[in-house]
């Protein structure tokens, strides 16, 4: 289906040079990552004194840009040289990350510098990510979708145990501006082991003379609206989503903090603890997909990465107590997003069709990725008018009743990604339900 081969791999994943190099790049980068997230929030503090609000809006100008991702992604769809743009992204990145300790050098470095390099990382981002889900189905064999994504999630979970504690020491050691310098260096690493991939890519479909910008962004957002599986998965995602934001990150440590009494050695303690849930989540969802099914697998993910916030917010009792209830919500929940992502990401690559993968990842991107600060500002407010644990208790109810979305429609059903009966096709787009 979609020009991508149904069969099972010649060879392992591990054994594919163009799949090892792509892994290998986007495994560094993502370390990378972790470390500016936590460099970048530390310039702004100590080169420039900035207050906590300020650095609020560092975290969400990041975020701005996906609420465009739906445009960007229509324009996306037309290139054909998806792999080009993906390496444009990466430079894009290590450039804005280098103009800091440019400027901390020269002394010249400023909050709006901060800022604008911020808006240009999210949107360089977006557009990597847009361009990427036409480059996966080149690149990885049909069959191998989900253990690809759970190859990739697992790089990401690992930056996530080791990324804050690598950037905690460069920036302590060297500066928060060296600490960009690594994640810039990680960008340039990903653009030239992914400019040594060679893929297929067909001429786009749309041409100087087909439709506008804004027809092509409808046409994704309405596919999403239109086909059962995406309409599904975008409300559970964009859900949880919401309710994460609600109660989860600064929310949950300030609540860690001043109601579990944690220090912040605690603290970090716990979630790096947390994290290896998510490293065990990505390893083992290959293998609980094939026992479940692929979307069996995503309606246990839906419920288990939201509710464990409920096992933070009930803690109470001595510090070790309370350590203990956060290392271990942030394991199952770790757990429960890497089952989720892994199998839907799997899932939405084999029922999108390669004319709109771009222009439907940022209109998917857009309501996804644009619902997190709304929930952040939300959680915000609900805490100062109720409290930070009833807050989490909310948080996590709501985000597992996302699982609503998915038990009406067809992704329960749905065991493979193999090739669906006869006669299921999709008479509008060409697609066909994946069943079991």
């Amino acid at each position: 289906m979609n020009g991508v081969p149904d069969g099972p791999p010649a060879i392992s994943l591990w054994r594919d040079r163009r799949f090892a190099r792509f892994w290998a790049g986007q495994s560094v980068s993502q370390v990378g990552d972790r470390i500016t997230e936590l460099a970048l929030p530390l310039m702004a503090v100590s080169a420039l004194n900035a207050s906590a609000n300020q650095v609020a809006w560092l975290t969400a100008l990041v975020w701005t840009p996906n609420l465009l991702a739906i445009f960007l992604g229509a324009w996306v769809d037309q290139q054909t040289r998806k792999r080009r743009l993906m390496i444009l992204a990466d430079l894009v990145r290590a450039a804005a990350l280098l103009s800091l300790p440019a400027a901390c050098v020269l002394g010249a470095v400023t909050l709006t510098q901060l800022y604008a390099t911020a808006i240009l990382t999210g949107a360089a981002g977006v557009l990597f990510n847009t361009a990427y889900p036409p480059f996966f189905v080149r690149l990885v064999p049909r069959a191998s979708y989900v253990d690809a994504n759970s190859k990739l999630s697992a790089s990401r979970s690992v930056s996530q145990v080791a990324g804050p504690a690598i950037g905690g020491a460069l920036v302590q050691a060297l500066t928060a501006p060296v600490a960009i310098v690594v994640d810039a260096v990680t960008f340039l690493v990903s653009a030239v082991l992914i400019g040594r991939i060679a893929v297929d890519e067909p001429p786009a479909a749309g041409t100087a003379d087909g439709p506008s910008l804004l027809r092509r962004a409808r046409e994704g957002l309405a596919f999403v609206v239109r086909n059962p599986v995406l309409r599904a998965t975008l409300g559970c995602a964009a859900t949880v989503n919401f309710f994460t934001f609600v109660g989860g990150g600064g929310l949950l440590v300030l609540f860690a903090s001043r109601s579990l009494g944690l220090s912040a050695g605690m603290i970090g303690a716990a979630l790096g603890v947390g994290a290896t849930g998510a490293l065990l989540g990505a390893v083992f969802a290959p293998v609980i997909s094939r026992r479940l099914g692929v979307g069996r697998s995503i309606v246990v993910g839906a419920v288990l990465f939201p509710a464990p916030i409920a096992i933070a917010a009930a803690a109470d009792g001595p510090p070790w107590l309370g350590a203990g209830a956060l290392a271990a919500s942030e394991f199952f929940s770790g757990f429960g997003v890497m089952l989720f992502d892994v199998n839907l990401n799997s899932l939405q690559a084999s029922v999108i069709p390669d004319r709109l993968r771009s222009r439907v990842a940022g209109a998917y991107g857009t309501i996804n990725y644009g619902v997190r600060p709304v929930g952040a500002v939300v959680g915000g407010a609900l805490a100062t008018l109720v409290g930070l644990r009833p807050t989490l208790l909310v948080a996590a109810v709501g985000g597992a009743l996302s699982v609503v979305w998915l038990l009406s429609s067809p992704v329960p059903r749905m065991r493979s990604l193999g090739p669906a009966p006869a006669g299921a096709e999709d008479a509008d787009e060409g697609i066909r339900p994946v069943r079991g």
